[in-house]
């Protein structure tokens, strides 16, 4: 795993590409038996690593479901290649804001402490039913990452979480007026449809069968016909409805007394909503064939559209515009962050990538 791991980064930095003395931090004599580990850039003063890089490619390759197993996997898969070189400019960045975030966060004193990530920890245990410490351990591996790279990248998270909790949530609160305002100038967003609730009775129409087709008696449906209609005659006369269902009604609806709904008025057929629309609560309408059989409608209730009260959505509000606050307060955040920076690029191919991606950020910061 770690050769396919580095061949993931060779493709993109340039397996041929020699660095200079300075892109090497530091400088370790061959015979010292050390890996040397290469520098790719600096933050305030902060190293951004060639192997941190290539673990956030691979990470990013394996959450777009593309799987590395081995070196061949990326040497042959001219698709992966080609996926890898697109994807780098954006780890090059979100990297690089990531560090920026975690500089701030330490700045604030946010860091967790090791009680902190052990009950964060716990709570990842739990919602993927894992029992042990041991059980923990081998999930991890399973998914390429030892326990030190989880407990880092927890507290990566945790970090990151705090500075925004900290530095711009307060940015995105919305005050009570901020809130109703936009409730008056967004009415329409928050309106219940109309909806009516119905009962029904289907009585179904007897068939023969003739040379293996089905086919209707015209003595069954003249005689079916007027059976939903002395069925009409009595619901008009104020029988209760639920009973003549559970009398005569063939619907699947009869289990429940007939009872459909609440049902949205413009998920109706066009048919059903005209005959709907000429009825009020309580009437039951005119006996409609059907295809198979003769039916019954009676309108229970009728509720038309209206506007949700502001009390009732004032949440949704509050997630819809904060949501929409959030993403240009963290835009503004970080390239605040990276305005005051200082970045040392020790390789020109990544720095090239980097610059691009943020000349083509500029104009969503404008």
């Amino acid at each position: 795993m770690k050769t396919a791991i580095i061949f993931a980064a060779a493709l993109v930095i340039g397996a041929s590409a020699q660095p200079n003395a300075k892109a090497q931090d530091p400088a370790t004599p061959q015979s010292s038996g050390m890996i040397l580990e290469q520098v790719l850039v600096k933050v305030n003063g902060e190293i951004f690593t060639k192997t941190e890089l290539e673990s956030k490619q691979i990470a990013e390759l394996r959450a777009q479901n593309r799987q590395i197993n081995n070196p061949a996997d990326l040497k042959n898969d001219e698709s992966l290649k080609a996926m890898l070189i697109q994807i780098t400019p954006d780890v090059l960045a979100n990297a690089i804001d990531e560090l920026l975030l975690i500089q701030r966060g330490k700045e604030l004193g946010l860091q967790p402490t090791a009680a902190q990530l052990v009950d964060a920890a716990d709570r990842i245990k739990k919602q993927n039913n894992i029992t042990s410490d041991a059980q923990f351990r081998a999930a991890l591996v399973q998914e390429g990452m030892s326990y030190e790279e989880f407990e880092k990248n927890l507290e990566v998270q945790y970090i990151v979480a705090r500075v925004q909790q900290q530095e711009i949530m307060p940015r995105v609160q919305l005050t009570e007026e901020e809130s109703k305002e936009y409730y008056r100038t967004h009415t329409k967003e928050f309106e219940k449809p109309a909806t009516i609730t119905i009962r029904d009775i289907f009585i179904t129409l007897p068939t023969t069968t003739q040379n293996g087709q089905q086919v209707v008696n015209v003595a069954a449906d003249d005689e079916t016909a007027k059976k939903a209609a002395d069925v009409r005659a009595r619901a008009v006369k104020g029988e209760d409805f639920s009973k003549l269902v559970a009398e005569f009604s063939d619907s699947p609806s009869k289990a429940n007394g007939g009872l459909i709904g609440p049902v949205n008025v413009s998920e109706l057929a066009p048919q059903v909503r005209e005959l709907i629309d000429k009825m009020k609560p309580g009437d039951v309408s005119d006996v409609i064939r059907t295809p198979n059989g003769y039916q019954l409608i009676k309108l229970e209730t009728r509720l038309e559209a209206a506007p949700e009260a502001f009390e009732n959505v004032r949440d949704q509000i509050a997630d819809k515009v904060g949501s929409s606050r959030l993403e240009g307060e963290q835009k503004k955040y970080i390239e605040k962050l990276r305005g005051q920076a200082i970045i040392e690029w020790k390789n020109d191919e990544l720095k090239k990538m980097y610059e691009q991606k943020m000349a083509a950020k500029s104009p969503g910061l404008e």
